[in-house]
């Protein structure tokens, strides 16, 4: 029997996760790769315009929750290794397990066809077209920035967090008036590192709404490696470190920040042990929204005004992938719901993988997801039908979306625990299926 041929669109560390596991399961696959090396969003500065590492960059996960399964982060590493520290951990797993040979540099997919007969017609850059019995869509969702409009000019510097590097490079930003906008991760990340004294001579923060600034350690231990018993329920778990932030961080608006409208983990969490202080020094200096842009400043929703030398717009991520053309396979201001975040009915040989915003990691999010994909190719599970399919994926959806509030960040979040339990089951619940499959064909 001829073994399936996978075409894997990315080599991040989505992408050679998903590779290691077809290796294994002495699968055929091709990985294209339109950079010149591995590491996607974590390589600093990469040439192919899609990392959005900044030079100062520490990641926010622990070491104790990014490692992958069956390759140890060293020992040597600090609790939050820096992106470079991370980067080679990603090159040393790739060498170990002798994947750099399969995959292809310095190549695009620019289209994916699929014909009537269910398999792909990948097109590349070079001009080469070839054909695949399953795609696995690895591309990333943290590359193509959004920037939100408002209405009137703004005549100085302006960056997305996307593209901001350090604080002297391409723009100076020492002496000068700065507004990050945005409230997340990279917004609290840029705004501490650039209110520094001398950097920014002064710097706001704009955020439409309070939100809850949750600290990386507690008790001389990161936070992210206290985990709750597998057997409580998450309404109760949830309810249990929605009280431990609040206990930690404290009320946002003892600092001056918005009063946030929705309970802890009701958002994706804005980690720092910085910020706060930063906020408390003096050195950040809070608005809320904006209303317009006016030439050398803006006015914000409470009819101030703030003169400006430059904007940082941490906004976050469209989810896109330019090599996809189908309409079914355009996500909707974000929104794409999938079968355990990787199948869409209709498309069972397309795999997406690392498309979630898991907490509290996305680095090892894929290698979970490689398993369903593997024993899929490899004849060992089968999806349900596609009314199951849909069934289910509402039923998820509700689950892990329900206590957020609605916005654009928000529409693929997972629990990374919760998701891993659930997916083993599915996995496991696919294997049956395949098995009556076959036994019912045996007996025809």
């Amino acid at each position: 029997m001829t073994k399936p041929k996978t075409c894997i669109i990315g080599a991040g560390c989505s992408g050679f996760t998903m590779a290691k596991r077809l290796k294994d399961f002495g699968l055929p696959y091709d990985c294209f790769e339109m950079s010149d090396d591995i590491g996607g969003n974590w390589y600093f500065k990469n040439p192919n315009g899609a990392s959005s590492c900044y030079q100062s960059l520490h990641i926010d996960t622990s070491k104790w929750r990014l490692a992958f399964e069956d390759f140890p982060v060293p020992k040597k590493w600090p609790d939050f290794p820096h992106h470079t520290e991370l980067l080679q951990y990603f090159h040393d797993y790739v060498d170990h397990f002798g994947l750099r040979d399969t995959i292809t540099f310095n190549t695009s997919v620019v289209d994916c066809q699929r014909r009537e007969d269910g398999k792909w017609i990948i097109e590349l850059s070079s001009g080469e077209s070839r054909e695949y019995d399953a795609l696995c869509v690895a591309n990333g969702h943290h590359w193509d920035a959004r920037t939100p409009e408002y209405p009137g000019e703004f005549g100085g510097y302006q960056v997305h967090s996307h593209n901001y590097a350090d604080p002297f490079e391409p723009y100076d930003f020492r002496g000068k008036n700065v507004l990050i906008v945005g409230a997340g991760n990279s917004a609290m990340d840029i705004s501490s590192e650039l209110s520094q004294r001398p950097i920014a001579g002064k710097l706001f923060i704009s955020m439409r709404r309070g939100v809850w600034v949750i600290p990386k350690y507690s008790n001389g231990q990161p936070l992210d490696k206290a985990t709750l018993p597998a057997w409580m329920p998450q309404k109760i778990g949830r309810k249990l470190a929605q009280k431990r932030v609040k206990q930690l961080a404290g009320n946002p608006e003892a600092y001056g920040l918005p009063t946030p409208d929705h309970e802890p983990l009701e958002a994706h969490p804005s980690v720092s042990s910085e910020f706060l202080l930063r906020v408390g020094s003096g050195d950040i200096v809070p608005k809320g929204g904006i209303e317009r842009l006016d030439g050398d400043g803006v006015v914000f929703t409470d009819g101030s005004r703030e003169e400006v030398d430059a904007i940082v717009w941490a906004t976050g991520y469209n989810v896109t992938f330019p090599f996809l053309k189908q309409e079914e396979l355009i996500p909707q201001d974000n929104t794409f719901p999938l079968f355990k975040r990787m199948v869409k009915p209709g498309f069972e040989n397309l795999f997406f993988l690392g498309l979630a915003q898991p907490l509290p990691t996305l680095v090892n999010f894929a290698e979970q997801q490689s398993k369903l994909v593997a024993a899929s190719l490899a004849g060992d599970y089968a999806l349900p039908d596609a009314a199951e399919m849909e069934r289910i994926t509402e039923e998820d959806e509700r689950r892990n979306l329900g206590h957020f509030y609605d916005s654009p960040r928000h529409r693929m979040q997972v629990n990374f625990d919760d998701y891993v339990k659930d997916l083993l089951r599915e996995i496991e619940s696919g294997q049956k299926r395949r098995s009556r499959t076959a036994g019912a064909a045996a007996l025809s």
